[in-house]
Formats: C-alpha cells, sequence, structure tokens
C-alpha cells in the first residue's frame, strides 16, 4: 500500500487499494461484487445480488429524511502497454504515487469507476458521518453496454434522488450525456497463396496516447488504424504488395493506440518501402508533435513468410474502406462552449476466419444525429461491400437545468468554495441515462474527481481533486439529512 500512503481521506484510499487487488473486468466482476457484499455484512447492512450481477446495499441514516441513492459501477476497462506483462483475470493493478496523480504501472488504473466505488464504501462504513438514509447501486458491466444499468429497475431501489459518482473533472457538475451505439461491418474476403519470392514485412503504428472515445475524441489524438490505412492508401497504388493481415485496436470505447498489418512484398520494394515508412514516419511526427508526440510508424522484416493473403481486389477494399470510415468529432456546438455534439470512433479490426470486421463507435447528444452518423458508416460499409451490425445502444440523458439537486449541488459549491461550479453535458455515456429511461421521475446529478485519460494506460487521478469531491460528497450527504455544513 505504498503508493497511498499518507493520502487523504484514508478511508477511500484504503478502499480504492483494496478493489485495485481484485480483477473487474467488464463481464467478470463476481469478485468485487463479492468483497462488496462480504463487507455489507461485516457492517451490519442491508445487502442482495439482482439477477445481473448488482449489488444494493442499504444503510440507514438520519431518522425522517428522504433516501437518497449513490451509483457507481464496478468494471473497469482494461489495456496495457503492449510490452507490459499483466494478465486482468488474475493480476492487480499496481498503484503508482506519481507527484500530483496516482497512476497504474503500464495499465488502465480503473479510478474510472473505482473511485466512486471507494468512496461509496467508505460512507458505508463511515460511523461518524451524518447523512440521510441511504442506498447504494453498485452496478456491473458499464463499460461494455451499460448492461447492468439497463436491469435497474424501480424495484431496485426507493430513492427519487440519484448521485452518479462517475464524472472525471473536478468542480463540475455533470446533468447531461451522450446517446451511443455501436456499428459494426464484415467483409467476406478471397485469399491466395503467397507469391513465390516475396519477403513479410510488419506494419506498426505505435506510441499513441489512445483515451476515451466519449471524453477524449476532441482532443486531436492519433487513431492507430486510421494511421496505418492512411499509409497504406499511400503506397499500395505504387507497390501492389499483397496483404495477409492487418488489426487494431481492443475496446469499442476506447481511441486504438496500436495496429499493425502483415504484408508480402517483391524484394526489389523492400528498399523504397523502407524510405516511404521513414517518410511517413516524420510525417506523422510532425502533425501529432503537440496533442500525441509518440507516434511511431514501423516497419521490420519477418523471418517467416504469411500462410495465405487476401486477393488484391479485396485488400484494395479493405484499405479504401478504412480510409473512408470517420473518426473524430462531426459536429461541434460553439454555443456550447465547443462541446461535441455528435462523434464517431473507428474502435476495432481485424481478421476473423474469410471476413475482415471492423467495430466502429457513435455518439451524440442529439437522438436523430446518433442514427444518422451510424448510417454513413453504415453506407461507407455498404459501398465497400460490407454486411452491417448495429447495436441497440443507448439514449441520451437529457439534461433538466430547473433539477432541485442541481440547484442544490451549486448552492453548497459556491457556499463552501466561493466560486462558481461548472455545469456540464458530457459527450460519453453515463448510467444515468438508461436509468433516466426507465424511472421518469428520478432527479439525478453526476459529479466526481480529476480522471485524465481514462480507457487507456496514461489514465490517472488527481490525488487533491479525490479529497476536495469527497469533501463536498460528506457535506452533501449532511446537508440533505437536514443538517448543513457551517461556512
Amino acid at each position: 500500500m505504498k503508493a497511498i500512503d499518507g493520502l487523504k481521506p484514508q478511508s477511500l484510499w484504503r478502499h480504492f487499494w483494496d478493489i485495485s487487488q481484485i480483477p473487474r473486468e467488464s463481464g467478470s466482476e463476481t469478485r468485487v461484487a463479492d468483497h462488496v457484499g462480504s463487507l455489507a455484512r461485516e457492517m451490519g447492512l442491508a445487502c442482495r445480488t439482482d439477477e445481473a450481477g448488482n449489488v444494493i446495499v442499504k444503510k440507514p441514516g438520519v431518522k425522517g429524511t428522504p433516501t437518497v441513492a449513490l451509483q457507481s459501477h464496478l468494471d473497469m476497462v482494461c489495456e496495457k502497454d503492449p510490452v507490459k506483462n499483466h494478465d486482468f483475470s488474475s493480476d492487480p493493478i499496481r498503484l503508482v504515487h506519481d507527484g500530483a496523480w496516482i497512476r497504474a504501472d503500464g495499465t488502465t488504473l480503473g479510478a474510472d469507476n473505482g473511485i466512486g466505488v471507494a468512496a461509496m464504501l467508505a460512507l458505508m462504513d463511515g460511523s461518524g458521518l451524518v447523512h440521510p438514509n441511504l442506498e447504494f447501486i453498485f452496478t456491473v458491466e458499464e463499460e461494455t453496454g451499460l448492461n447492468g444499468a439497463h436491469r435497474l429497475s424501480r424495484r431496485s431501489f426507493s430513492a427519487n434522488t440519484l448521485l452518479n459518482l462517475d464524472s472525471e473533472e473536478e468542480g463540475t457538475f455533470t446533468i447531461g450525456c451522450a446517446g451511443g451505439m455501436d456499428t459494426g461491418l464484415d467483409l467476406e474476403l478471397d485469399f491466395m497463396s503467397v507469391p513465390e519470392k516475396t519477403k513479410g514485412l510488419l506494419l506498426r503504428v505505435g506510441g499513441l496516447k489512445g483515451g476515451h472515445s466519449g471524453t477524449d475524441i476532441h482532443r486531436g489524438l492519433g487513431n492507430a488504424i486510421k494511421l496505418l490505412a492512411r499509409f497504406l492508401h499511400a503506397t499500395y497504388p505504387v507497390y501492389a504488395f499483397y496483404l495477409a493481415s492487418f488489426q487494431g485496436g481492443s475496446k469499442h470505447n476506447a481511441i486504438p493506440r496500436d495496429a499493425e498489418a502483415v504484408i508480402q512484398v517483391e524484394p526489389s520494394d523492400i528498399e523504397a518501402l523502407r524510405q516511404e515508412a521513414v517518410h511517413w514516419n516524420n510525417i506523422l511526427k510532425d502533425e501529432f508533435r503537440h496533442a500525441d508526440d509518440g507516434v511511431a510508424l514501423i516497419l521490420e522484416d519477418l523471418d517467416h513468410l504469411a500462410p495465405r493473403v487476401v486477393e488484391p481486389k479485396d485488400a484494395s477494399r479493405i484499405i479504401h474502406l478504412l480510409q473512408a470510415l470517420p473518426h473524430g468529432p462531426v459536429h461541434v456546438d460553439q454555443g456550447l462552449d465547443g462541446a461535441v455534439i455528435t462523434s464517431s470512433n473507428l474502435a476495432i479490426c481485424s481478421f476473423k476466419g474469410d471476413s475482415f470486421t471492423v467495430t466502429t463507435s457513435q455518439r451524440s447528444i442529439v437522438g436523430s444525429a446518433l442514427h444518422d452518423m451510424a448510417s454513413q458508416v453504415a453506407s461507407v460499409g455498404d459501398l465497400a461491400g460490407c454486411g452491417v451490425r448495429h447495436s441497440h445502444g443507448y439514449p441520451a440523458w437529457k439534461p433538466n437545468r430547473s433539477s432541485p439537486i442541481l440547484r442544490t449541488c451549486t448552492s453548497l459549491f459556491s457556499d463552501l468554495y466561493k466560486r462558481e461550479p461548472k455545469v456540464n453535458i458530457v459527450h460519453a455515456g453515463l448510467e444515468c441515462a438508461v436509468i433516466a429511461e426507465k424511472i421518469k421521475e428520478l432527479d439525478m446529478i453526476s459529479f466526481g474527481p480529476a480522471v485524465e485519460q481514462p480507457h487507456s494506460p496514461h489514465e490517472r487521478v488527481n490525488i487533491e481533486s479525490v479529497g476536495l469531491f469527497w469533501e463536498f460528497l460528506v457535506a452533501l450527504l449532511r446537508h440533505m439529512a437536514g443538517q448543513p455544513r457551517t461556512v
């Protein structure tokens, strides 16, 4: 626990350490859910696990006060540096104290949403805290489609006010979020034998920061799939190499950091391709020198032949498909401080059997724009001859600027800190959107500490902001129990 020694609030950081020792990839939250249940029973609190695996805990508070729900998700995105030897199904997350931040050693940290979970656990075992009756809702599989939240209903909890602790900017209250859906493309391929006397080369794009495909989509970060496709698109007409494989990305909600392709090349073209790779590496480093300065395009010799290659007509279709697919913000509203309204993320691609599969993710605050963006991606796929798949997705959370909990939070924040908080709509999916669709009368708000670059191995959480987040949360609950903190 050396990384968190001396950090305050001590209870929150201790719980964060504990859950960081428990594997909790989306779909494999049983152990961390059991941990929450065991703690609740040790504290004598009512606890149950629903059919989806969500854990709901109740803690009595000041008598006569309305019940308040707090909600965070148990799972985390599991991403690691390519050279990192880490098994997310068994290895703990290794925390590192790095100046003003806590990060992980070469992996995602899980502050998204582990800090929220740890805060709820600290409230559960906080004997000296003043608060109303509380319902703690620990959901599962948020990162793969808000699946746990989809299974919640009015039978799950009784509170009419919900505090979601999954936001990532201290001093900011989130009152709305984008809706989202995935669009998948499947391209059936024809293959041929590897032409004699060709040599195998591995092309890689790496060194990118990656990040959250919602909250980081506007930062101008490199997409490894797009950059590698760009190189192939520029060189394929000249050198007519043979494509054996192309893969990149690993999560639908993360900007891909790495991509690689294997090509078979005529020996007489290898040196020229090396020079092209050097040239394009310099181009990319210049373009991304501010936003993603670690980008690297690397060409390596292979000492073996690929087992087969794609027919040239299909290799061309793959390259043009990836070149044409949109990535990044599509609509930015200057009236909302440059907020991203609609975006698309080219997230994952790979060969599967005799097909080339692509996963893309669309987001928008506006429902019609979300479906239009997905339709644009589908149209590109149609032109390339792909089969198209759409996920059911999740709705946007429409902001309510007259929300009672928003008025309470902004007023209390101003009194405590003598400054006005930010109120925003986030370009990411929050479980509030799904819950709001099911429980219309529920009054909700989301807030949290400063978490940077979630969904990537560069994820980190600001230590001071965690203290401020906890301080405000405790003061808010005290206020809602009818005993405001003296300013």
